[in-house]
């Protein structure tokens, strides 16, 4: 199976926040549409470059170690909490900003919690369910 890759769009969670309780008009919230690499065996949420998080005006919750695919070790940036945005579904995680970064990467939490797969033979993102997104409580 090839690379899958998928625009989603991002928006800094405190943002959407203070725009809805009116402390912010809607069109300064920060947000980005990203095409990112999807890799459903990486365990992390979503995977940015510094770039992009400044973009996004993400602030810096804590560093944790993380090891990489090619098993090497690096400190990561966890940033405070971001909406991702697939079509009508949504989900609200922690970016990992990692140095180096060349394309941003959706890992397994945020394509579970929105009830997509990968389609292999199509090489695209999809809804599990098709159209219809079921939640597991």
């Amino acid at each position: 199976m090839g690379k899958v890759y998928a625009e989603i769009t991002l928006k800094n969670v405190y943002d959407v926040v203070s725009a809805k309780q009116g402390f912010i008009k809607e069109e300064q919230v920060h947000s980005a549409v990203v095409t990112v690499m999807v890799d459903t065996g990486a365990m992390m949420d979503l995977v940015i470059s510094e770039e992009l998080c400044q973009q996004l005006g993400l602030g810096i919750s804590r560093m944790r170690e993380v090891r990489l695919a090619n098993n090497q070790t690096e400190v990561a940036k966890v940033t405070d909490p971001v909406e991702v945005h697939w079509k009508d579904r949504d989900y609200i995680g922690n970016a990992w900003v990692l140095s180096g970064l060349r394309e941003p990467l959706m890992g397994l939490l945020p394509l579970e919690h929105m009830d997509l797969i990968v389609d292999p033979v199509n090489q695209t993102l999809v809804g599990a369910h098709g159209d219809e997104m079921i939640s597991y409580i």
